[in-house]
């Protein structure tokens, strides 16, 4: 969703914002098949709903990429915060 005109807003600006959106959705994705595959009682039906949760999640995780690689802000705090090492709370040195 745009908060300002969009019509003076850059190429850049519209593309973040795209790829924002689709990674809150991709992530409401991976709930949404998380929860029908806990309740689910066919078992064929879980393991496809499981199979469409991991889908769903490499997608979440490509967008990450790409506004790392097209934004500086958001690759320092990935980098400093991505880390498998130490408590999360612990690295925010703001």
């Amino acid at each position: 969703m745009l908060q300002e005109d969009g019509s003076k807003l850059s190429d850049g600006a519209h593309d973040q914002r795209r790829a924002i959106d689709s990674l809150r959705e991709e992530l409401e994705a991976v709930a949404f098949y998380e929860q029908r595959a806990e309740l689910c009682t066919d078992e064929e039906l879980k393991k496809i709903l499981l199979h469409n949760r991991d889908e769903e999640k490499e997608h979440a995780a490509m967008l990450a990429a790409w506004l790392k690689k097209t934004d500086s802000g958001f690759k320092k705090e990935f980098d400093e915060f991505m880390s498998e090492e130490g408590d999360i709370v612990d690295k925010e040195g703001h």
